[in-house]
């Protein structure tokens, strides 16, 4: 479709229109001349996901957490779709792709996707009214359930905080990462709104007032300070016509400051020193972050951007990155990584060493100087600046973003300029940056940006994250004396007043939405539905006695390539040294290159090779285990001869006797283990709690798990005695695991991708074994400990799970129907609305397990009760035809997401693996289609039968889990 810059299309004045040959799209900016509203088009007419999204600047003035407090609020309800929670009922009953919201420093963004028209209109229309008219200044109760409120139920009771939010950043400021990058911004810039805390400060959230929340959203909230977003196969006119009629129209041109101003330059580095909380049981030794941070220019410099993207890859990520092994040489740290953050309006570039000792930090300067001084006069290895280029390169054009629809990942690229008043396609068009980058690469043009920005930088910080025993402790007791304190000053009449907030919120979140309100969001229709599922192609082939199977789904002249070798013959003790073996492998010197060689190999000539373990089990069998060894790989076609040298390079190569090497790759497992569990406790509790039952999940518990975690924390403080023992057992597994015999290959490609693996495999396959291994049950020894994992954090995650097959009931698709239910009704409302949880979920799977689990959960024994009673909510359970099909909707949402030809690859060779057939799949698609009201309630027994179980895992705050150690089996402290 033609347009005309110059020309005016539904009030929107065309300014400016580029062809974006990088994403196969047109690019065009309008503005809305009566309300001022700018909206950025990406016309790809290969996608039909489409994505929208509105958003704001939306810069804080302090750290109560206002933008985030309202980035909630505003989906609590609105002028024409008055429900309380809309976004819940988009999420139960919408196809949508993607549905959230998000704060960041300076702007708030609502995006949606949906690949179904009439759906993703519905979707557009609900966020543009809630984020235009919401109902908060009609409903303060809004404020108080998902921001803050003080809540009394009973005069003689202690006065406590509550809120999503409030909690939400409570478990973020558990996370010494999570404090570090936030102290990084404010350090570099104390003067501009990058000082505060957008998510919000818990000791500074109750500082909000609601006048103060309902203004911030009358002052920026408004279209003049908005900036939409359009992308896919759209007939764009009509949506414009939409949006001035249904809503820019009513809205006037107005001036908003909104503006982020540049921080000035600092005139020499600063230092900042922080703290954050540790248990009662750890050691504060080596327990330290070190950074060091420099502003990089601005987000405008879409080359300089680029440029040290590349620079931050190839000094800090890559194996071998020469700052990285720099600084772990010289034993500051267990764990290095980087950041460079272009997502506000001052870049941020950042060194990082974790579990480093406080008396190092000279050391650390001085081995950053000292080794980025020495690049610069030596000059950076030619082809590790190539190597790198080239995966950021390979990345962008594959544009896979996997569960994210791309559209909304270019969203967020266009936004780092666009927000600053640059040219949205900036950072888009990267053609010609990459051009000019790979012809500086013999230039010391890479050189210079170190010594300009990370070396001659006055604007730069070192900020210092120590810990603290008893920090969490004394927090909490300062808040419960705050409380005491400000209780004590109030009336009889005052905490009545205040008892009856907290009956009045508790009526609000328990009263049902009236029916003529739910009935606003426009629902689809089940004839929107394909009844049959999508086909994933797949054609078995065998080379040598090894089966391979292809996947024939166009990709573009990529290859995507897994070897899978079975796990046969491993005994129990055996099982964390294969969990410790997809850590190191292709990071370890081989017989034909050192680590950073094969490293650099890898970058230049693929997309990428991961070792990583894959569990499946076998369909319907809770009592089967079958896990893989997976080796994936990526390139483009004409590279798959040099991706399976490098492939067979690694699987028959790779040398374990490097001690040093092996003692880094062992502490930084440990540090991303660290960052994972309090991070994602809430799966790590699930886990662990099916653990208990389930040998699927032990072995991915003794192998990824809690149980992984300490064997490695073990060898990391008992290296010097363990070395010679886990190389030992590193090369006998090795030689057990990779044998032709043992080996499926999988293939995501179309027939020129397969007629370039055919051709190269054999060599590939010449000096594997064929040894063939006898294959043994797997089989261990389980038992129910029902545990508290023990942390210094102020939450919770808690978990629960059982296997009902087990336990006599069958799996059906009305299940996923129920874990929608589940997730997104009872559970959202009693333990989120109700309870303060940030969030939870259900998980049911065709094996038969099953779990309920919180996060960020301030509650733990009360949640456990609403698992318990979730039995009751399904006998009870009743919902007219409207609502069920919402239901079912919701659930083929999740079902049907859109995946790339690579998630197609593995889901099908995932399928096959596990027994499951199109039949299979079909029944489970009809069961799901078929849903009714009775087949739910028929639901109860299987509900009640696995929660009298009792397999309970709780990750969360010591002091919490030990005052209800009645629950539990075992405490288990976790840090040392």
């Amino acid at each position: 479709m033609a347009l005309t810059v110059g020309q005016t299309y539904s009030g929107f004045y065309l300014l400016t229109q580029k062809e974006i040959p990088e994403l196969h799209s047109v690019g065009r900016v309008f503005e809305h001349i009566k309300s001022g509203a700018r909206l950025f088009h990406l016309q790809n007419n290969d996608d039909d996901n489409k994505v929208f999204s509105i958003s704001f600047r939306t810069p804080p003035h302090d750290s109560t957490g206002l933008p985030h407090i309202l980035e909630h609020s505003v989906l609590c309800g609105s002028r024409k779709f008055p429900l309380k929670d809309p976004f819940i009922e988009l999420a139960k009953g919408s196809l949508n792709t993607f549905l959230n919201a998000m704060t960041y420093p300076d702007k708030t963004m609502y995006p949606v996707a949906s690949r179904n028209e009439k759906d993703f209109r519905n979707l557009m229309d609900v966020y543009m009214d809630a984020v235009l008219y919401p109902n908060i200044d009609q409903q303060p109760e809004i404020f108080m359930q998902e921001g803050w409120h003080y809540e009394l139920d009973q005069m003689e009771d202690d006065l406590i905080y509550k809120g999503v939010v409030y909690n939400e950043m409570q478990g973020a400021f558990s996370s010494p990462e999570q404090i570090l990058f936030r102290r990084i911004q404010q350090s570099l810039f104390p003067d501009t709104p990058y000082s505060t805390e957008s998510g919000g400060d818990p000791d500074e959230i109750p500082k909000l007032t609601y006048k103060e929340f309902v203004n911030f959203h009358k002052r920026y909230y408004h279209p003049s300070n908005s900036y939409i977003y359009l992308y896919g196969d759209m007939d764009v006119l009509s949506y414009l016509e939409w949006l001035d009629k249904e809503y820019l129209q009513a809205f006037d041109r107005i001036n908003i400051d909104s503006s982020i101003g540049i921080q000035p330059a600092f005139s020499q580095p600063i230092q900042v020193e922080v703290s954050y909380p540790i248990a009662a049981n750890e050691q504060e030794v080596n327990k330290t972050y070190f950074s060091y941070n420099a502003v990089i220019g601005t987000s405008l410099d879409a080359k300089l951007c680029f440029a040290f993207t590349i620079l931050e890859n190839l000094l800090l990520e890559v194996e071998g990155a020469p700052l990285k092994k720099a600084l772990l040489e010289a034993g500051i740290g267990k764990d290095v990584f980087g950041s460079y953050d272009n997502s506000i309006l001052q870049p941020i570039f950042s060194v990082v060493a974790k579990n480093a000792d406080l008396s190092q930090l000279d050391d650390f300067h001085h081995v950053i100087q000292s080794t980025l001084g020495s690049l610069v006069e030596n000059g950076i290895d030619k082809k590790l600046i190539l190597a790198t280029i080239n995966t950021l390169e390979f990345r962008l054009r594959e544009a896979d973003y996997g569960r994210h629809p791309k559209g909304l990942d270019y969203n967020i690229m266009s936004m780092n300029s666009w927000l600053y008043d640059g040219d949205p396609m900036m950072h888009l068009q990267y053609d010609w940056i990459l051009k000019e980058l790979k012809d500086k690469v013999e230039t010391d043009y890479f050189e210079q940006l170190i010594q300009q920005y990370l070396l001659d930088n006055p604007h730069a910080s070192t900020v210092i994250v120590k810990p603290e025993k008893g920090l969490a402790a004394k927090k909490e007791e300062e808040i419960k004396e705050e409380l005491r304190e400000y209780k004590a000053t109030l009336s009889p009449e005052e905490l009545e007043d205040l008892i009856n907030q907290t009956r009045r919120l508790k009526e609000f979140q328990g009263e049902a939405t009236p029916k003529e309100d739910l009935e606003k969001i426009p629902l689809l229709s089940l004839k929107d539905i394909n009844p049959k599922a999508d086909h994933l192609p797949q054609e078995e082939e065998e080379i040598q006695g090894v089966k391979v199977l292809h996947h024939p789904l166009f990709t573009n002249q990529i290859t995507y390539l897994n070897f899978l070798f079975d796990l046969v013959g491993f005994n129990e003790e055996e099982l964390p040294y294969i969990g410790l073996l997809t850590r190191v492998l292709g990071k370890l010197d081989t017989q034909s290159y050192s680590y950073e060689e094969l490293d650099k190999e890898i970058n230049l000539y693929t997309g990428g090779i991961q070792v990583t373990l894959s569990i499946y089990g076998e369909n319907g069998n809770p009592k089967s285990c079958l896990p893989k060894l997976s080796i994936r790989g990526k390139s483009l076609t004409e590279q798959v001869p040099k991706l399976l040298e490098l492939m067979g390079e690694i699987i028959k190569h790779s040398r374990y006797m490097d001690a040093s090497r092996l003692k880094d790759l062992i502490g930084e497992t440990k540090s991303r283990l660290e960052m994972g569990i309090m991070s994602q406790g809430h799966v790590v509790a699930a886990n662990r709690a099916e653990s208990y039952f389930s040998p699927m999940a032990y072995y991915q518990e003794q192998t990824q798990g809690i149980s992984f975690y300490q064997f490695i924390a073990h060898i990391d403080q008992y290296f010097e005695e363990k070395q010679e023992e886990v190389m030992g057992k590193l090369q006998e597994i090795t030689d057990k695991i990779f044998h032709s015999t043992n080996l499926l290959v999988s293939l995501t490609g179309e027939e020129e991708e397969y007629k370039a693996f055919e051709a190269h495999f054999l060599s590939f396959l010449k000096d594997l074994s064929k040894e063939v291994i006898e294959k043994q049950p797997i089989s261990f020894s389980l038992k129910n400990k029902n545990e508290g994992i023990l942390t210094s954090g102020k939450i919770q995650y808690v978990a629960k799970a059982a296997n009902f097959i087990e336990l006599g009931h069958s799996y059906t698709g009305v299940l996923q129907v129920l874990q929608t239910i589940a997730s997104l009704d009872y559970l959202w409302k009693e333990v989120r609305v109700s309870g303060g949880a940030y969030g939870c979920m259900a998980g049911f799977s065709r094996s038969g397990n099953m779990y309920l689990t919180s996060y960020r959960d301030p509650n733990l024994k009360e949640t456990l009760q609403v698992y318990n009673k979730m039995h009751e909510y399904i006998r009870n359970f009743k919902t007219d035809e409207r609502e069920m099909r919402k239901y079912i909707i919701g659930t083929m949402s999740r079902i049907d997401f859109p995946l790339s030809p690579m998630m197609k690859g593995e889901k099908a060779l995932a399928y096959y693996i596990s027994g499951i057939t199109p039949e299979d799949v079909q029944r489970e698609r009809e069961e799901i289609l078929g849903t009714t009201v009775e087949k739910i309630q028929e639901m109860e027994d299987l509900i009640k039968d696995s929660m009298g179980q009792e397999y309970i895992c709780v990750v969360g705050n010591e002091n919490k889990l030990k005052g209800n150690k009645e629950i539990f089996k075992e405490l288990v402290e976790l840090f040392q």
